[in-house]
């Protein structure tokens, strides 16, 4: 049963404790582990990717066979039934849509006429984006890490996904191609992340590697950042709700859950004024597990990680999500836009009683790839952004220089840098 709290309860602080911390460290072993695995891969190339394969996916694989052919993916497309395609492809338009209002362009700006600033826009060359794969069907990161990539314009995406057993699933692969994903490799795991950050003889070295993952993979992701650029180390998933009294305790039920049952340490938290609507909650939630196909799973995340904390008031539930910094952060109130001035930190906000989380998972437009672990203080959801570089650009005519140039060799000189200052002082010689 998921617990009630006051927020000076005894006990309350280390129960909210073990929530935060939850996701802070590593099993025993993984670090070494994954190192072993990405110095392998480094080093080998394919020998090292096909024999990890073999280990971790009982899946033999050669220069011939890693590739997923356009056959393939055609017999996929084929596959999958005419309203998950359209399911799918109404998805795609969505997310395009929204992150295509994201675009930013290069700028110069002439506002000095001896001296002009700006800004070079330019996607990056070639992306790896991880899908976690096996028996378990993510199309939805497909779609969530292609698409604003393509948007961005990168030149190349690159997707690799586990086939465990060589099972390939039909709709991660349809997803693919509506998203437009160039190539495919069936691999993962840490193995996978090494050959995207390193290149092997097969697998093309990328710029940059995005998606989610299982713990080995956070960690290959983390250790390979340098070498490439990755989006984010993510943690467990996390919902908050912050509810006023009003709207169905059974629908408030029905979100905690849809947290709770992505894996035994994803967390769900209802915050909420009326003590009563606490009660109605737990008695649903109770209720609707039994009814769970994954309800394993569910009941020791509701158990050991769940909680509805009774608030004095909103502002006091909304000092409180401020101060967890949440993925998902729900405003289930009957007038979520007046408190939106008081949200300082989620990943995503999903606003009135009619807009559950799930939403935002699949269709709404907007990213679904979003910080965890209190990063949404200074990590932002997956977006163009994140698939582009920035360039300065700095133009000095003659009488710029002219103008300017005393002030540059006077900083330069400070800084006790005499080459920097005369690589200035010798254009402002007189000729």
């Amino acid at each position: 049963m998921i617990p009630i709290y006051g927020i000076d309860d005894p006990g309350f602080d280390a129960a909210l404790k073990k929530i935060v911390d939850r996701g802070a460290q590593a099993p025993a072993g993984v670090e070494e582990t994954v190192s072993a695995i990405v110095a392998a891969v480094r080093q080998e190339g394919d020998a090292a990717l096909f024999r990890y394969t073999a280990r971790f996916d009982r899946l033999e694989l050669s220069a011939q066979t890693i590739q997923v052919t356009s056959d393939e993916i055609e017999r996929a497309l084929a596959a999958v039934e005419p309203e998950a395609l359209a399911a799918l492809e109404l998805a795609a338009e969505r997310i395009a849509a929204y992150h295509e209002k994201q675009l930013t362009e290069t700028w110069i700006s002439k506002e000095e006429p001896d001296v002009h600033l700006g800004q070079l826009v330019q996607p990056l060359d070639k992306v790896g984006i991880y899908v976690p794969g096996g028996k378990a069907s993510y199309p939805s990161s497909v779609l969530m890490n292609a698409i604003p990539a393509k948007v961005a314009g990168v030149g190349e995406v690159i997707m690799v996904v586990p086939m465990p057993d060589g099972e390939a699933n039909p709709y991660v692969l349809a997803a693919a191609k509506i998203a437009r994903v160039d190539r495919i490799f069936r691999i993962g795991g840490a193995q996978a992340v090494a050959a995207l950050a390193y290149g092997t003889e097969s697998v093309p070295r990328v710029d940059k590697i995005t998606g989610p993952g299982n713990i080995y993979v956070a960690t290959a992701k983390k250790q390979v950042f340098g070498q490439v650029d990755i989006d984010m180390i993510a943690g467990p998933s996390e919902i908050l709700i912050i509810n006023d009294g009003s709207g169905n305790p059974a629908h408030l039920a029905a979100d905690l859950l849809s947290q709770a049952e992505h894996d035994e340490i994803a967390s769900s938290i209802l915050l909420t004024t009326d003590a009563a609507m606490a009660r109605r909650v737990q008695a649903a939630v109770a209720e609707q597990l039994e009814q769970l196909p994954r309800a394993a799973i569910a009941r020791k995340s509701i158990a050991d990680y769940g909680a509805i904390i009774v608030t004095s008031d909103i502002l006091e539930a909304i000092d409180f999500s401020n101060r967890i910094a949440p993925e998902h952060l729900e405003l289930a109130v009957d007038e979520p836009f007046d408190l939106l001035d008081g949200i300082r930190h989620a990943g995503a906000v999903f606003l009135g009683h009619h807009t559950p989380e799930a939403a935002g998972d699949y269709l709404a437009g907007p990213n679904h790839t979003l910080p965890t672990g209190g990063t949404a203080r200074f990590f932002s959801p997956l977006g163009v952004d994140d698939f582009i570089k920035k360039s300065s650009l700095v133009y000095f005519s003659r009488d710029g220089l002219q103008r300017l140039g005393d002030k540059i060799v006077t900083i330069a000189e400070l800084e006790g840098l005499t080459a920097h200052a005369r690589s200035v002082s010798i254009r402002l010689k007189k000729d």
